[in-house]
């Protein structure tokens, strides 16, 4: 398993990038997705996708899911989603499930 893993989806793809999240953190996580806790406990599915489908202006947006920071960045192809592992302790980094989604612009 990587500790940094990334996937692009491209606006012409089917998958949403809710989708996709889920997905990249089940092959990381060798987890089957149904197992996984719900993606709409931490930042609402719609949302996400509304925003990487739209001109909202919006560049990155991270938040913890599952052990691992997500971002999720607008590219020239489409959106990028990477994931980090969360390092307890690290700097810039923390294991709190409860942490807010962070957007850029």
């Amino acid at each position: 398993m990587n500790a940094h893993q990334s996937t692009t989806v491209a606006a012409s793809d089917d998958q949403r990038p809710s989708m996709a999240v889920v997905d990249l953190i089940s092959q990381a996580t060798g987890t089957n997705p149904i197992e996984l806790e719900p993606l709409y406990n931490v930042i609402d599915p719609d949302v996400l996708d509304s925003l990487c489908t739209s001109s909202s202006g919006f560049s990155t947006l991270e938040f913890e899911y599952a052990g691992r920071t997500v971002a999720v960045e607008q590219t020239a192809d489409g959106v990028e989603i990477s994931l980090e592992t969360v390092t307890i302790g690290a700097t810039g980094a923390s294991a709190d499930a409860e942490s807010e989604p962070t957007v850029s612009e």
